[in-house]
């Protein structure tokens, strides 16, 4: 019986749940913001919330405990050098849910979850120019291109 047990399972076996908990809590830490189904973000916060929370602690138990669940040692080292020490003072409510509409494919409410002191990196025109593809830069080209036929 289920009896106080309220944990989604969202619909997937034990060790799917799993791995996919390991993998958005993972994500999660590695960018500062996922864009995900809302009831992931949801089911993934707590997740999350516990591992900083053993990252403000800061031992080596939990590091140990924090690699247990994530499974990424490049994640545990983030979350214990740049993440957790930006949580010291705050007691709770590390990260935020933004919903963000519905999928397109199935009509499944989407949402952005996200680091609440996540710093926003605002880049130069060539900066977004750099990190354009050669493919991109080309049909810009082609585009521009038809705008000056156009005119002429």
């Amino acid at each position: 019986m289920r009896h106080r047990n309220v944990k989604s399972r969202l619909n997937r076996p034990t060790g799917h749940r799993t791995a996919l908990m390991r993998n958005l809590a993972c994500a999660l830490i590695e960018h500062e913001k996922i864009h995900t189904t809302d009831a992931k973000a949801k089911a993934v916060r707590p997740v999350v919330e516990r591992m900083i929370t053993l990252a403000k602690d800061g031992t080596l138990a939990a590091r140990r405990q924090a690699f247990a669940s994530l499974g990424k040692k490049e994640a545990v080292h983030r979350l214990f050098t740049e993440i957790g020490p930006r949580f010291t003072d705050r007691p709770g409510g590390f990260t935020r849910i933004i919903k963000d509409g519905q999928r397109h494919g199935d009509g499944a409410p989407m949402a952005y979850i996200e680091f609440i002191d996540r710093q926003i990196i605002i880049e130069t025109p060539e900066e977004a120019e750099k990190k354009k593809s050669r493919a991109q830069r080309a049909r810009e080209m082609r585009r521009d291109m038809l705008k000056q036929q156009r005119r002429f």
